[in-house]
């Protein structure tokens, strides 16, 4: 029987993105295999057609369309793929009963140490065990290679191709801003997820107000802050802190116009965010502020990079889950991103750039 796959990537950009690795793995060596993919946001769906690699990227909206559409939409998928896969991480009830539903024989899903039964883990037929010190893009590989007996172990680079027009935008903003290639450039992403209180990730915007001061009087940096629409509020309060000349907030259209201007940056400062993930597909040097979550899972795959964390007692707090995130600190909540300090960030800056 003919393989045909459903890869379930339900999740952010950033998780998406370290499955590319894996699925590079999968096509070679399943060239001729129809590999489709289920996504529910459109960033994720531009990247993956972008990558060439699926023969289809289906996009559908579980959160918007309710209940009701989400299963007559369902109810087209019964039957037709003999191979489902669940992108790491998606410890999620809805996406394993969404793989079951599906009637593959064939349903890959890591087998996660916490709440693994309570979210209908067993569901899954093809399993390997999550192992905490591993990164997101080994966890994928590893359990492509149990799915389709694959000998090869590769550990591919992000796949995030840019086209020639996003390549224009990022020149044409340098132009437009008065920007040369040969000055310090320097990203910052200050956003993040917000879903399930993960805000609580984010380093303050004062810090980033004081890191760009800092940047800008001691080393001449010019600053381009990365965001989506839902950041500008959070950008422009940046920009009106700073106050000066030498900070720029990215005017976009998409995501993969801002990839473009990432590759131009010297530096990428970030929180635990999709972008940090970005700036490692486009190999930039990472400065990845953390806090509760798992650095192993998450640091910035196959690019030079610097964690600025204070590895407290009590992190990583942060392991994949549908429960929103919170701190039983009784001290100082969230302590772990709080006490993050400008001069340790601006100090991991200063490495990369000599």
């Amino acid at each position: 029987m003919k393989k045909k796959v459903l890869v379930y990537a339900l999740s952010g950009i950033g998780d998406a993105l370290m499955f590319t690795p894996a699925l590079q793995l999968m096509r070679k060596h399943l060239p001729d295999t129809q590999i489709d993919a289920l996504v529910m946001f459109g960033g994720v769906k531009d990247i993956y057609e972008r990558t060439g690699l699926f023969n289809s990227v289906i996009h559908f909206d579980f959160l918007k369309e309710g209940a009701l559409k989400s299963l007559l939409f369902l109810s087209k998928l019964i039957g037709r793929y003999n191979y489902t896969i669940n992108v790491y991480p998606s410890n999620r009830k809805e996406y394993n009963i969404i793989s079951f539903l599906s009637l593959a024989k064939n349903r890959g899903a890591i087998s996660y140490i916490r709440k693994d039964k309570r979210n209908f883990g067993f569901l899954n037929s093809v399993r390997i065990e999550e192992k905490d010190n591993f990164h997101n893009v080994e966890e994928n590989i590893l359990l492509v290679r149990k799915m389709f007996n694959i000998k090869d172990y590769e550990e591919n680079d992000l796949l995030f191709p840019l086209t020639e027009n996003d390549e224009n935008f990022a020149a044409g903003f340098l132009k437009r801003n008065a920007l040369d290639e040969d000055e310090l450039i320097i990203g910052f992403h200050a956003g993040c997820a917000t879903l399930k209180n993960h805000i609580k990730r984010r380093w303050e915007p004062e810090k980033f107000i004081g890191l760009a001061k800092k940047l800008i009087k001691e080393l001449n940096a010019k600053i381009i802050l990365f965001g989506g629409p839902e950041e500008k509020e959070l950008n422009e309060s940046i920009i009106t802190g700073v106050n000066n000349s030498s900070i720029f907030i990215v005017d976009s259209n998409n995501l993969a116009e801002s990839a473009a201007l990432i590759k131009k940056c010297a530096v990428m400062v970030t929180n635990d965010s999709s972008l940090m993930h970005v700036s490692a597909a486009m190999k930039r040097k990472v400065v990845a502020i953390i806090g509760p979550t798992n650095s192993n899972y998450i640091y910035p795959w196959h690019t030079k990079h610097k964690i600025v964390s204070l590895n407290l007692d009590c992190s990583p707090c942060f392991f994949y889950s549908p429960k929103p995130l919170s701190c039983s600190r009784t001290d100082i909540q969230y302590k772990c991103i709080k006490e993050i300090d400008v001069e340790r960030v601006f100090s991991a800056v200063k490495e990369f750039i000599g």
